[in-house]
């Protein structure tokens, strides 16, 4: 039997720069994409590491929103740096938007990301 999908979108995150959509719910996992700095207004890519975390926080948040759901629910993340001497940065901000017990999680160190991006990340939120 197949899964339903219900895709998820949101004026209040960016549109999506590709062939994909903001967030996918399969049952009760839904499936936020990649979200970088852009400003959801502007389109435009905030300027440096500490604008650009907590802008992919709120991008993210926005859309687990628009699922009914809390980016506090989230189960897993994953997280891309350029420069992953920027991971302490990360563990700083994403503590304004995730509780105890923490959701699982990995860092990826990369080249580069769409856009010039410094930090892009995704999640997995699994409703109850």
């Amino acid at each position: 039997m197949a899964t339903t999908r219900t895709i998820i979108h949101t004026d209040d995150a960016p549109k999506a720069i590709g062939t994909y959509s903001q967030a996918v719910r399969a049952g009760d996992t839904i499936y936020l994409s990649g979200q970088i700095g852009l400003d959801p207004n502007s389109g435009q890519l905030v300027e440096g590491i500490e604008a650009q975390i907590p802008r992919v926080f709120e991008n993210l948040k926005a859309v687990a929103e628009a699922a009914g759901t809390r980016l506090d629910e989230a189960v897993k993340f994953t997280v891309y740096l350029t420069d992953l001497a920027n991971f302490a940065k990360v563990n700083e901000v994403m503590a304004r938007y995730v509780g105890q017990p923490y959701p699982a999680r990995a860092a990826v160190g990369v080249k580069e990301l769409p856009r010039g991006a410094l930090v892009e990340a995704d999640a997995i939120i699994v409703a109850g």
